[in-house]
């Protein structure tokens, strides 16, 4: 088959839609795919506003890659992808198809920066932890975006804006991460204190959202240039990343809302974000 009837493939494959929303999904710890608590339920009161997807694209702190990558296998494993957490969590399994369709279309739209179609990954529990409570029966193509940890944030922000021609096609993106996100700093015997964060992350939370609700997100890409308390809630760039891709996709004309806005164990925030 030559290119050009490839793509003409491609773009038959996902029919026109309305515009599909955007996500940012804080998703915190793997133990929220099986727990019950007020995110996932959170998760679930979200998924009843959404129109029905064709297909999702989800990009995850966790698959940080040297270049950019796409999923392109037709059934993506579940990736357990963390230690230390009880065997029920190992157990669970989200068979989504993947979409190598989608994958390929994704390629052509990220032109000319070099995407390779992988076949080994699959689907990480940044990806399937939160997207399981969103639809639950796995009746979703799901394929993964990697982030290219050689490349700055305002790479990202404007790499996002390629996508943009998927929310017409009934694609559901997502990106998943923390806003807040202390690993070292975890007050673990606090872990179930409702709403609790050290000063830092408090001042953190609210200026990321101050920021958020204002519409100005070049201080979000410029976010290594901010104060001390957002480079304490940021010390790597992996799990605030994806939230820069969900700004990139985000019109001058849509709204954005925040939900699950709750800070966690003193240094990790599940704060939540819907474009519409």
């Amino acid at each position: 088959m030559n290119t050009l009837n490839d793509l003409h493939q491609i773009s038959s494959t996902f029919s026109n839609t309305e515009k599909m929303p955007v996500l940012f999904l804080g998703h915190g710890s793997p133990m929220n795919a099986i727990e019950e608590n007020q995110f996932v339920t959170g998760f679930r009161d979200l998924a009843k506003t959404l129109p029905q997807p064709n297909a999702i694209l989800c990009v995850s702190a966790h698959w940080f890659t040297n270049g950019t990558k796409v999923t392109a296998m037709e059934m993506p494993r579940t990736i357990h992808d963390f230690g230390g957490f009880p065997q029920e969590l190992f157990a669970v399994q989200y068979p989504a198809k993947g979409s190598p369709e989608l994958a390929k279309k994704t390629k052509e739209l990220l032109q000319p920066v070099q995407v390779e179609l992988d076949e080994h990954w699959g689907l990480d529990h940044g990806a399937w932890s939160v997207i399981k409570h969103l639809y639950p029966e796995a009746n979703v193509p799901v394929i993964q975006l990697s982030i290219d940890y050689t490349k700055s944030p305002q790479y990202h922000f404007e790499l996002a804006k390629k996508l943009s021609d998927l929310r017409r096609k009934g694609i559901l993106i997502i990106g998943s991460g923390n806003i807040v996100h202390n690993l070292r700093l975890v007050d673990f015997p606090n872990f179930n204190k409702d709403n609790y964060g050290y000063d830092w992350a408090i001042e953190a939370r609210e200026t990321v959202n101050n920021y958020l609700l204002d519409g100005n997100f070049q201080p979000l890409v410029d976010y290594e240039r901010q104060g001390k308390a957002l480079q304490i809630a940021i010390p790597t760039p992996d799990h605030f990343l994806p939230l820069i891709y969900t700004l990139g996709l985000k019109d001058k004309t849509e709204e954005l809302s925040l939900f699950n806005d709750k800070l966690v164990a003193g240094s990790l925030s599940m704060t939540s974000v819907k474009i519409v």
